[in-house]
């Protein structure tokens, strides 16, 4: 799988806009692309170098890591509680290889925030579950936003 294929995927979905920075995509749901800097929060992101940590060795040739933001129950059925337990890095300790190609596993930094990661992922057919639940809920948490405010 390459990033253009995941990058073609997410553009596919309605109200997605895509900031890019480095290299990296970051995919925010802003249906009106409207939304304020403070409110930008990515649903996934695809970080294409070692710009924020180093522990998924993302400076070898072609590695990138696909992040997606997940609910809290769909991370726990994946991997149960989020580790909370830092390094001197700041890396959550999850017991997981952050430098494992082709495997889901928690976020290296945003795991106890219910995010996952995996390293040059082959297979669109197994993310797509999780890639729709990322979509389908950044959706929902503005929606839900959007219901507050007017109130």
């Amino acid at each position: 799988m390459t990033i253009e294929e995941l990058d073609r995927k997410f553009r596919s979905y309605d109200g997605v806009r895509v900031l890019e920075s480095q290299g990296d995509l970051f995919y925010l749901y802003d249906p009106a692309a409207d939304l304020p800097p403070e409110r930008q929060q990515p649903f996934a992101t695809i970080v294409t170098g070692d710009h924020y940590e180093k522990v998924s060795r993302l400076d070898e040739p072609g590695a990138f890591r696909l992040n997606l933001g997940l609910t809290k129950a769909t991370y726990a059925g994946l991997f149960g509680t989020p580790p909370t337990e830092r390094d001197a890095d700041w890396v959550l300790d999850s017991g997981h290889d952050y430098a494992a190609r082709d495997t889901l596993m928690p976020h290296p930094f945003y795991g106890a925030q219910h995010w996952v990661a995996i390293v040059n992922p082959t297979g669109l057919d197994q993310l797509l579950p999780l890639i729709e639940e990322s979509y389908a809920f950044a959706a929902r948490k503005l929606t839900n936003q959007q219901t507050r405010q007017t109130r």
